[in-house]
């Protein structure tokens, strides 16, 4: 069927509108509404106002397949309509439904016949194919509560139409390749009827249209077209692509989905699958959520004061958070004071480098802030060169697992009072303390040391400090690699020559790839009621191999190759450990000492070697060095096999081999590799690489590890995060530009073995970027009343500042639609 175009402006209703008031005028005079005309001379067809049951359709379900086209009408017609009438006479009974095909617009001013259908597909063409009176029908078959399904070139129909546009949610950009292709699909979505049997990775061809205006954000995606699978175009829409997304609309139900424009995308079991769960909700016969990714329905509000002037009654120095079980949030100061009061950076000075780490405690049922108490620590000697500065102090906060019963707190910190000022060493120590639950205060005086170890500090940097318990009772605990950023170009930190009264302080063999070390590890101990600690089984090594002589391991580490790992966290459904770590610093790769500084994080399902400092994202190896000429190249680290061959050493040689990581991005991008010789070494040549990961970038980098979301179904809060999350990955960084601020999702089947994440979304409009919101992320946890910290860091360095704060962030979009009483028959509630 074809029709003429017709043109009228971008407001919703004007003509339908001063039909409708005729109709209403009709009424108040005893009029027929049904019959009612603005004009005696309008044709019959202008039917008025339309009569419709909210909401439409009932438990015999019926679906209307509508395809005029402007157009001649697409091969895909009739493959869609038998696809569609072959959906809803098969599966369950539960699921099934009617169809109903037309090309007819009238229906859409026959309110009794509009009525009687649950849902309305659009298999439409491109063009204008309802004139005003007709599209206002729609409308109000949608403010009825109705359904709509949008199928490929519905995005294409009734182009001047705004109403129409935010049905379908976006429309094609001029560019959008012709031609079909295979690509992969990410599916984001693993609770939508639509999308939950899905592959996580779905490879079909397709015509793939690209977006003149990204509707990410606005609508519910529930999958996205990964680009760098196919060639997108001259109008590409970057690693943001949405390809099938829905939302509630205008009283109603909308899905659409940008695939379906080639005859055999309609034979397909999968799409069939995905057609067939847009078409369960739209229809009213299940429930989803399609509100969680709707930026709108995220509110993200400070819930801490400014300092007042030269104190930190609110805040210290940002530097770690833990929620309580009673939803109460402790947060800590690693030590750099208020920027009013000097420091002593004089080695001379037994003051030097003296601050407070001090721990606040935020109640969400009073909002006012506590300081809980203050350890006086060895961290505060303000900014400056690598032998000025530095990064100890108070460095992590964890809770005991009985908390609520026994107000156990562990800090992980560096104590002043055990500064060796001559050797310029120090220790770092995890303690625990008592809180006393009533007052907020921390007693300082019940401190138990369970584990402490050296660290020079004649040199910044990578103190790490995060914590976080498995569902055993096991307390991870990650350790910088207490080595400077200098020395080496930015490349491998693996120079043995600088050193400080015998202590090398640039050679990360010493530490992170030292198995006789605790530095530039996590560790996983059990602590004990007394104060002490037991090693659990499962850590990489015991203790007490035998290997090169033994005594060259230490039982505490479960995790090696790690260079400065501030945020760590565990899935206590999973017990996968999570982590990220900072990495070196050079700008650009080099085709002598390998990779550019990756930032890095990765999923961790069992104790290895991650890698540092030999080799970095996915097995990329450095170049090893040694005396007598630290200068001179020697050959490249082999990451199946490393050997630690440093004169700084005092651990095994023979490493375990290094297991691929999970993430890593740098200034060329995320993900980044390159083709290998036949030895398996990268080319690290610019113009050679991809990216495998296009949907985050470095620069200015930090990582900010957070946590993996679970829901909680039985919680009654009216601030949490919605279901659509459980399971996600959150992983940030310290700065908000191009640097990560997503939730990932992961292949259970590869997560721990170096397999890359199968979807990555934004949170920056959630948890929002710039100079007003969470410019600085410090870290990341969910309460448990299922709403989100984070810690802004502030503008500054080593020291707190106005922008340094405690932010919460809540969800207010609401319960899955359909209401229950209005789903069509008894299925299953979400």
């Amino acid at each position: 069927m074809q029709r003429t175009p017709h043109h009228r402006s971008g407001s919703r209703r004007g003509l339908a509108a001063a039909v409708a008031a005729g109709a209403l005028t009709a009424s108040l005079l005893g009029g027929n509404a049904a019959s009612a005309r603005t004009d005696p001379g309008a044709p019959e067809s202008m039917a008025t106002t339309l009569s419709l049951p909210s909401p439409p359709g009932g438990a015999n379900v019926k679906v209307l397949v509508f395809h005029a086209s402007a157009t001649e009408e697409s091969p895909t017609v009739d493959a869609g309509i038998a696809a569609i009438e072959k959906i809803g006479l098969s599966g369950p009974e539960a699921g099934r439904f009617r169809t109903v095909a037309s090309d007819d617009p009238a229906v859409f001013t026959n309110g009794k016949q509009l009525g009687k259908y649950n849902a309305v597909v659009f298999l439409t063409g491109g063009g204008d194919v309802l004139d005003p009176e007709q599209e206002a029908g729609l409308e109000a078959y949608m403010e009825a509560g109705g359904g709509f399904l949008g199928i490929h070139d519905a995005a294409r129909t009734e182009p001047y139409s705004d109403w129409f546009t935010g049905l379908v949610g976006a429309r094609p950009a001029a560019g959008s390749p012709t031609s079909v292709q295979r690509a992969t699909v990410e599916i984001g979505d693993r609770q939508h009827p639509a999308t939950k049997n899905l592959p996580l990775e779905w490879k079909r061809p397709d015509k793939w249209l690209n977006w003149k205006d990204n509707p990410s954000g606005d609508v519910h995606t529930v999958a996205r077209v990964r680009e760098i699978t196919y060639k997108p175009g001259t109008s590409a829409n970057g690693w943001d692509h949405p390809v099938s997304w829905c939302r509630d609309y205008d009283g109603g139900r909308s899905f659409y989905t940008a695939m379906g424009g080639t005859v055999a995308s309609f034979a397909e079991a999968d799409f069939r699958d995905h057609l067939r769960g847009a078409l369960d909700w739209t229809t009213r016969i299940s429930q989803a959520d399609c509100k969680a990714t709707i930026t709108s329905n995220y509110t993200a509000e400070k819930v801490t004061q400014p300092n007042q002037p030269g104190k930190n009654d609110q805040i210290g120095e940002p530097h770690g958070l833990v929620t309580a079980p009673d939803g109460r949030v402790m947060y800590i100061g690693r030590g750099g004071a208020d920027s009013s009061v000097p420091v002593v950076t004089d080695w001379t000075d037994p003051n030097v480098g003296k601050g407070l780490g001090q721990i606040h405690v935020y109640d969400p049922k009073t909002k006012k802030v506590t300081l809980a108490g203050e350890l006086t620590v060895f961290g505060n000697k303000g900014g400056g060169d690598e032998l000025v500065k530095v990064e100890e102090g108070l460095l992590g906060i964890e809770l005991d697992p009985d908390f609520e019963k026994n107000g156990w707190v562990y800090l992980h910190y560096t104590p002043h009072d055990k500064l060796d000022r001559d050797k310029q060493m120090a220790v770092r120590q995890v303690s625990r303390f008592t809180l006393d639950l009533a007052t907020n205060k921390l007693d300082l005086s019940s401190e138990k040391v369970l584990l402490q170890w050296p660290v020079q500090v004649h040199s910044c940097c990578h103190a790490g400090g995060g914590m976080a318990w498995d569902s055993k009772g096991n307390l991870y605990i990650a350790t910088g690699d207490n080595n400077s950023s200098g020395f080496s170009d930015g490349y491998s930190g693996n120079n043995p020559q600088p050193n400080y009264k015998g202590v090398s302080f640039a050679d990360a063999r010493r530490t992170a790839g030292n198995t006789n070390n605790l530095n530039g590890k996590i560790l996983r101990i059990h602590p004990e009621d007394d104060g002490t600690y037991t090693l659990p089984a499962g850590n990489l090594f015991t203790g007490k191999e035998p290997d090169e002589g033994g005594g060259k391991t230490r039982g505490e580490i479960y995790v090696m190759g790690v260079r400065n790992p501030a945020r760590i966290s565990v899935d206590k459904s999973t017990d996968t450990l999570y982590a990220g770590w900072v990495g070196p610093d050079a700008g650009a790769p080099s085709t002598t000492w390998g990779p550019a500084k990756y930032d890095t994080f990765a999923a961790i399902t069992q104790a290895g070697n991650h890698g540092w400092p030999y080799c970095m994202g996915n097995k990329q190896p450095y170049r090893d060095r040694n005396l007598p000429d630290p200068g001179k190249p020697l050959d490249w680290y082999d990451c199946d096999h490393p050997k630690n061959e440093s004169p700084n050493n005092d651990g095994l040689v023979k490493l375990p081999p290094i297991t691929s990581n999970t993430i890593w991005y740098s200034p060329q991008g995320g993900g980044v590799d390159y083709p290998r010789d036949e030895n398996g070494i990268p080319s690290y040549k610019v113009e050679d690489q991809k990216e495998l990961l296009p949907w985050l970038k470095g620069g200015g980098q930090a990582t900010m590890n957070g946590p993996v979301y679970r829901y909680d179904a039985a919680s009654t809060s009216a601030d949490k995060w919605p279901s659509y999350w459980d399971g996600k990955w959150f992983v940030g960084d310290f700065y908000d530009d191009t640097q990560p601020r997503h939730a990932v999702l992961t292949d259970p089947r590869t997560v721990g073995k170096g397999g890359l994440p199968t979807h990555a979304e934004s949170l920056k409009e959630i948890i929002p970027v710039g100079a007003d919101g969470i410019r600085n992320l410090m870290d990341w946890k969910f309460a448990p009343d299922g709403s989100l910290y984070v810690l802004d860091y502030g503008r500054g360095f080593f020291t707190s500042d106005s922008k340094s704060a405690l932010w919460r962030v809540t969800y207010k979009g609401g319960a899955a639609t359909p209401a229950v009483k209005d789903l069509a028959r008894k299925a299953a509630v979400q």
